[in-house]
């Protein structure tokens, strides 16, 4: 099985991107499944009914949130209508929506549980994301029940992404950080066969602070008030961030390889990894 993930994706340019590179490489890649972060789809700030369609129509299986989840106030139902958009699993309980989704690959009826959780570190409203995962991986075990697990956790740290994935080694597929919308250079694979990436980086204009206007952005921190500051998301180029996982018959990760590809940063154009066909 071959999951792809992609990292928040900012604003229309990062949209237009991400799509485009999908329309090219889902069947050249043969992606099984499709995961992308969409907390800052609409202009910088949470997601959109129009934008979900336009990301399933795309291609998108499910689609992960964070910190901006509810940030469109019109469409929080959204959230409990559309079960293939979730928000982080650790939100307070009544929280709209959920934090989970199992779903299935076409064909071969393999099924895909995607997990969000979301840091407590610099976000310390929500729960803690160790004892609330524990607890509901307790109903699922690789290749017994379930045939893949993918964690989608949105913190700010790369200290507590790492702790979690090695908490969790051995009993998902992968988890993958994101958030601080920059690639980190770490990706691996745990001594129990977990796939983990510090961070997949943002799909956006990198010719921008994190994919917001740069003269806005510096604004905000020269200046106390931040509403002096209107942030709107860069309009250039965006490059296309994310992660190709090879995943086993025993649901471990076999192979985990980054994309970057367009944009201002240094493209990665070898990113299919070696372990076609498993």
């Amino acid at each position: 099985m071959r999951i792809a993930f992609f990292g928040d994706v900012v604003g229309k340019s990062g949209r237009d991107a991400l799509i485009k590179y999908i329309s090219s490489n889902k069947a050249k890649h043969k992606f099984d499944f499709i995961i992308v972060n969409g907390e800052n789809s609409a202009h910088g700030y949470g997601i959109s009914q129009a934008i979900c369609a336009e990301f399933f129509s795309a291609g998108i299986d499910v689609i992960t949130m964070g910190n901006h989840t509810f940030d469109k106030k019109d469409d929080l139902q959204l959230f409990d209508r559309e079960k293939r958009l979730i928000r982080p699993l650790n939100y307070p309980k009544g929280t709209p929506g959920q934090g989970y989704v199992i779903s299935e690959i076409p064909f071969t009826n393999q099924k895909v549980l995607v997990i969000n959780l979301i840091g407590r570190i610099g976000m310390e409203q929500n729960d803690d994301p160790f004892s609330v995962v524990n607890e509901f991986l307790n109903n699922f075990k690789l290749g017994t029940n379930i045939e893949a697990i993918f964690i989608d956790f949105h913190a700010e740290t790369t200290s507590e992404k790492t702790a979690l994935a090695r908490y969790l080694d051995g009993r998902i597929s992968a988890i993958i950080g994101t958030h601080t919308h920059v690639p980190t250079a770490d990706p691996q694979i745990f001594k129990h066969g977990t796939g983990f990436l510090s961070d997949c980086g943002m799909c956006g204009d990198y010719n921008t602070v994190i994919g917001m206007d740069e003269e806005a952005s510096i604004k905000r921190f020269i200046y106390k008030i931040h509403a002096r500051a209107k942030m709107i998301p860069g309009i250039n180029e965006a490059t296309v961030c994310g992660v190709v996982l090879d995943i086993g018959q025993n649901g471990l990760c076999k192979d985990i390889q980054t994309i970057r590809v367009g944009g201002f940063l240094k493209e990665q154009k070898d990113c299919v990894p070696k372990c076609a066909g498993i």
